[in-house]
């Protein structure tokens, strides 16, 4: 655990470091060119860098084991500074749109184009290399920050690449006899970035409220979950009769409620299957807690209707042979 805390604030800690470096370029050049492209990209890694500071600190409480007193630890507040984090992020990006509306209404910006595609073609190399460093780093620990942040990294290398094409085409567009829409290109692009830029808030706040509130994980996670543990259960002969998946944060809470073939229980499979689960499936989610809960009265209530079952068959039978002796006795009779 100590080992993954490390490698999460060494991640931030780049992050944090390389997203400070490219807000100041994008800052001056903001203000040299007056581009609401760049702005509009300036202003989103405002609101991501400002979101990045608590994170570091709120980081080494998620570590922390569990008690009484917070049964699910400290992951509902990083489900909490996720939405607060996005729904920043979703003001900003509906704000630049209105204000890029305004513009286009007022006839366009004119911006130097060739500088702005030299400048956001450099930046996008600059994430690229941000991304594929961190991404290295991060091997095989990933959480919903680490991952919010490589997710970033990523849309603003595509963003950025996206954004100097377009004023490459804007530059051949003021060759052409359709120069006089060339004014147009910086509002109009900064609006699609700003709508490419809303997809992820929304879902990302979807996602976290449905942690904050104790949802179960979407049913391709439910369904791995439930195919391992069977495969391990079925060899120690208990069955899975209920299980429940709660993700919070980064933590997964499973409660798997088995039943047997008897109404005995050994505590040691109990203990080996619990384990042979928590291992297997820590291997696809890094945090993972796992909870055996023998179903013992829906084994006690089967084994009564069986109970129940032979003694019925018993009185049948009895019963069956008394009439059978009962119609010989009256054949006699009647000879």
């Amino acid at each position: 655990m100590e080992t993954n805390l490390k490698l999460e604030k060494r991640i931030l800690n780049i992050s944090f470091a390389g997203s400070l470096i490219f807000l100041i370029s994008e800052i001056v050049a903001a203000y040299i060119t007056g581009s609401h492209a760049i702005l509009a990209d300036c202003v989103f890694d405002i609101a991501d860098l400002i979101m990045i500071g608590p994170f570091m600190v709120l980081v080494p409480l998620l570590y922390k084991p569990v008690t009484e007193k917070r049964p699910y630890g400290f992951s509902q507040i990083e489900s909490l500074f996720v939405i607060i984090k996005y729904m920043l992020l979703l003001v900003i990006d509906i704000i630049m749109i209105v204000e890029n509306v305004q513009v286009i209404m007022e006839g366009g910006n004119h911006v130097n184009a060739t500088f702005i595609a030299i400048f956001e073609l450099a930046i996008s190399l600059g994430c690229i290399i941000m991304y594929l460093t961190l991404r290295s780093i991060n091997k095989k620990y990933s959480s919903p920050s680490i991952k919010a942040e490589l997710y970033i990294w990523k849309l603003d290398s595509y963003s950025t690449f996206g954004v100097g094409i377009a004023f490459l085409i804007s530059l051949l567009i003021k060759l052409t006899p359709f120069a006089s829409v060339a004014p147009y290109a910086d509002p109009v692009i900064a609006i699609a970035l700003a709508i490419i830029l809303i997809k992820e808030p929304l879902e990302m706040i979807i996602e976290s409220l449905k942690g904050l509130v104790l949802f179960a994980p979407e049913k391709k996670i439910r369904d791995e979950i439930s195919k391992d543990a069977t495969q391990v259960l079925s060899k120690y002969g208990y069955y899975i009769n209920f299980f429940d998946v709660i993700k919070t944060g980064r933590k997964y809470w499973v409660d798997i409620y088995i039943v047997m073939d008897t109404d005995t229980i050994k505590v040691s499979d109990l203990k080996k299957a619990n384990a042979e689960i928590t291992e297997i499936l820590s291997e696809k989610y890094d945090s993972i807690f796992i909870e055996l809960i023998p179903d013992v009265e829906k084994v006690r209530k089967e084994n009564e209707e069986k109970m129940q079952a032979r003694r019925q068959d018993k009185i049948d039978f009895v019963e069956e042979k008394e009439r059978k002796a009962m119609e010989k006795k009256k054949a006699k009779k009647q000879i």
